[in-house]
C-alpha cells in the first residue's frame, strides 16, 4: 500500500495545484470536531501537589449549576451515569461549594451511592462572614457531603479570608482537611490573591484561566509555581460562552498534533498546558460531555505558540 509520504511526493511531481488542493482537504478533515462518547482508555496525565508530592489527574470536575438537582429526581438519576464516566475514566478531583444550591447534597449522595468516596479528592469551600457562620456551614457541608473530612478546604472568593483561612487551618490541624486554599473567579480578584499568596502559606489557589481570560498567567500562575502552591482552574469554558463563539467552526489545523478532537478538549488542554496548573475542574451533567472532557487529560499539550494563537483568536 502506498504511504502518505509517497502519495504526496508523487502528487507534487504530477501536479502542484492538485497537491495543494489535497493538502487543504486533509487539513480540513483533520480539524473536524468529533467528540468521543467514551472516556479514554489510557491513564490521565497527573500533576503533583507541591505541598506533599501527592499526584492528582489534571482533569477534575465541578458541580456549579450541573449538580444543583434534587436527590431522586430524573436529573439526579442522569448524573449517576455522568459521575460513573468520570471515575471510570480515571478522574478523582471534585470541587463543590455550599453556595451551589443543592449540589453538595447531590454530590454526597452520588459519592455514597456509587462507592466513590475513597477514590475522590473532594474539595469544598467556606463562604461565610464570621467564625460562627463558618462553623455552622462547615457542619452542614460535612452532613450533605456524607463524609467526616475533605481533601481540600478553600476560602470562597476571598470572602472574609483572614477569619476563614485561620479557621481552615484549625480544621487542617484537626485532620478534617488535608489542604487549605483560597479561590476567586474574576480578574478583579487577581491582585488581592497575589498579595495573599505572598503573605500567607497556602496549599492551593483556585482561579479562572481560559483562552479569552488568560490574565492569571501574568501574575498568580507564575507566583504559584515559584511558591509551590497547587492550582485549580475554574471557568475554562467561560461559563459556556466559548462554545457559542466556536459553534460550527472547525478546530485549528494543528489540533491533531495535540490529539484534540473537540473544542472542549482544546480549551482544557490550553489550561493544563501552563505548568503551574495542577487540575482544571469543568462542570457538566452529561455523560458524553464528561467523556469528552476527560480526553483532554491524555496526549500532548499545547506549545507556547499554539497557546498564543488561541489567545489571539479569542481576544
Amino acid at each position: 500500500m502506498q504511504s502518505r509520504r509517497e502519495f504526496l511526493t508523487a502528487a507534487s511531481i504530477a501536479a502542484g495545484g492538485l497537491l495543494l488542493c489535497s493538502q487543504t482537504r486533509f487539513a480540513a478533515q483533520a480539524a473536524e470536531v468529533v467528540k468521543p462518547t467514551e472516556p479514554p482508555t489510557e491513564p490521565l496525565r497527573k500533576r503533583a501537589i507541591p505541598a506533599t508530592g501527592q499526584e492528582v489527574p489534571v482533569i477534575g470536575a465541578g458541580t456549579s449549576g450541573s449538580y444543583n438537582v434534587q436527590i431522586g429526581s430524573p436529573e439526579y438519576e442522569a448524573l449517576k451515569e455522568t459521575i460513573k464516566v468520570f471515575f471510570d475514566g480515571g478522574g478523582t478531583v471534585f470541587d463543590t461549594s455550599p453556595n451551589y444550591g443543592n449540589a453538595d447534597a447531590a454530590l454526597g449522595a452520588l459519592l455514597e451511592d456509587g462507592g466513590y468516596r475513597d477514590r475522590c479528592f473532594l474539595a469544598t469551600k467556606i463562604a461565610a462572614d464570621s467564625r460562627e457562620a463558618a462553623e455552622a456551614q462547615w457542619a452542614g457541608s460535612l452532613k450533605k457531603l456524607r463524609t467526616d473530612h475533605v481533601e481540600l478546604l478553600q476560602v470562597h472568593n476571598l470572602r472574609d479570608w483572614k477569619t476563614q483561612l485561620a479557621y481552615a487551618r484549625e480544621l487542617k490541624e484537626q485532620g478534617a482537611t488535608k489542604y487549605v486554599g483560597i479561590t476567586h473567579y474574576l480578574d478583579g480578584g487577581l491582585s488581592e490573591m497575589e498579595e495573599i499568596m505572598r503573605a500567607e502559606p497556602l496549599d492551593f489557589i483556585q482561579i479562572h484561566y481560559s483562552v479569552n481570560g488568560p490574565k492569571a498567567a501574568e501574575t498568580v500562575l507564575p507566583l504559584a509555581k515559584e511558591k509551590g502552591i497547587a492550582v485549580l482552574i475554574n471557568r475554562a469554558f467561560d461559563d459556556g460562552r466559548l462554545f457559542a463563539e466556536v459553534k460550527g467552526k472547525p478546530l485549528p489545523g494543528w489540533a491533531a498534533e495535540v490529539e484534540a478532537t473537540s473544542w472542549a478538549q482544546l480549551f482544557l488542554k490550553f489550561a493544563i498546558s501552563n505548568p503551574a496548573v495542577t487540575a482544571v475542574i469543568p462542570a457538566t451533567s452529561k455523560p458524553k460531555h464528561q467523556a469528552d472532557n476527560l480526553h483532554a487529560g491524555v496526549g500532548p499539550l499545547l506549545s507556547e505558540k499554539q497557546q498564543k494563537e488561541l489567545i489571539e483568536t479569542f481576544a
